[in-house]
């Protein structure tokens, strides 16, 4: 049990390099012999491995990457549907319009012409949000330790995967002052099937670190971002994100940036009450 368990840590390890690999190279043609390469599986069982990791063929999940990365920039950028189809690694703008179509059942250019349509149902509940208006900040690089979850951020533990992360923390020796919690939620749950929605827990370190298993290594490149302050509980991340992208974004002179957002908890949910619980959401615009 001990061995397969090891078997397991090390495949994950390798895993995490592919699928950063393939999200950082989306404009690209990705060679699937190169990311068997990268990921030092066997040749031979690359395509049942990595299956096995990410619920789904390797193809697909590049394919489905591709497709939902086109869904947002159509939804939150003024980008033409041509330089998004080349964004994404097809060849011709009529190449993403037959696969879109296909996979979403909308063409991309009907899916612009009615932003406030969602492509999934969901909860139209409103919520009077405690959201400050944004602040314009450039970021710098920053390395840290993540772990990545698969599912609904509605019912992801996020509880122990913080504990895993401060645990590698631990056993590295790389406490500092000015460690951040950070979250990347990568996918739009308006356009991503639930259990394929991609989250990384993210501690912001200060130190060199080595990865570990299921806890990787990376950096979160820099740029400029909209911060908003929120005050509230994080059962209304959906109806934030709903007013800071279709409420805020759409009316400035900004665009998103092809990278994810990333949300910073401030307050620890366990010493501090529901409604009161502070979290920064940084928007990447350009």
């Amino acid at each position: 049990m001990a061995a397969a368990s090891q078997t397991r840590h090390i495949y994950q390890e390798q895993l995490n390099t592919v699928v950063e690999y393939i999200n950082n190279h989306l404009d690209s043609k990705i060679d699937i012999a190169q990311l068997a390469k990268l990921s030092h599986f066997s040749p031979f069982h690359f395509h049942r491995i990595t299956r096995a990791l990410l619920g789904e063929p390797i193809g697909a999940y590049i394919a489905r990457e591709r497709l939902e990365t086109a869904a947002r920039l159509l939804r939150y950028s003024d980008n033409s549907i041509e330089t998004i189809a080349y964004s994404v690694g097809f060849e011709t703008p009529s190449s993403l319009s037959k696969a879109f179509k296909n996979y979403f059942g909308i063409s991309p250019s009907a899916h612009r012409n009615k932003k406030n349509v969602l492509i999934k149902k969901q909860n139209t509940m409103t919520t009077k949000l405690n959201i400050k208006k944004p602040k314009i900040l450039d970021i710098e690089d920053q390395n840290c330790l993540y772990y990545t979850m698969y599912g609904d951020y509605q019912s992801l533990d996020y509880a122990s995967a913080w504990k895993k992360l401060w645990a590698e923390v631990k056993s590295q020796k790389l406490f500092t002052k000015g460690i951040q919690m950070i979250g990347i939620p990568h996918d739009d749950p308006n356009v991503t099937e639930p259990d394929k929605i991609r989250y990384d827990a993210c501690l912001i370190i200060h130190k060199d670190a080595k990865p570990n298993g299921d806890v990787g290594v990376k950096t979160l490149k820099g740029g400029k971002y909209a911060m908003f302050l929120y005050q509230g509980s994080y059962k209304h991340f959906a109806q934030a994100y709903d007013y800071m992208f279709n409420e805020w974004l759409l009316n400035t002179e900004y665009e998103v940036r092809d990278v994810p957002c990333r949300e910073r908890y401030i307050s620890h949910p366990d010493r501090v009450a529901e409604e009161k619980l502070k979290t920064e959401f940084y928007i990447p615009i350009k």
